[in-house]
């Protein structure tokens, strides 16, 4: 496999620059929404997280965080919800 480069396997943590980078440019263009906002839809896009859990775990952020914002983008119609597991609290995510 010398000279390739893997496929990004969902769920892996995103290129530190390249997403900081997506995210501030979601901010300038969308200037309501907060940078863990964007950086969910941003993650959702790039199918490096379309979940809470997995995007709190990549990110370093508390999951109740996530939460939050992710029902701030659902009220706002950025995301819909799909799936929540009732204990957990687990949500997954598409974009709108």
């Amino acid at each position: 496999m010398t000279g390739t480069v893997p496929d990004t396997a969902p769920d892996t943590p995103p290129e530190s620059e390249q997403f900081m980078d997506l995210v501030a440019r979601l901010c300038t263009a969308q200037p309501d929404l907060t940078p863990i906002q964007a950086g969910i839809i941003i993650a959702a896009e790039q199918n490096i997280a379309r979940d809470s859990r997995t995007f709190a775990r990549l990110l370093g952020l508390a999951h109740a965080l996530v939460l939050r914002e992710i029902t701030t983008l659902c009220d706002q119609n950025h995301l819909t919800i799909t799936k929540q597991d009732a204990r957990t609290l687990r949500t997954f995510y598409e974009i709108v």
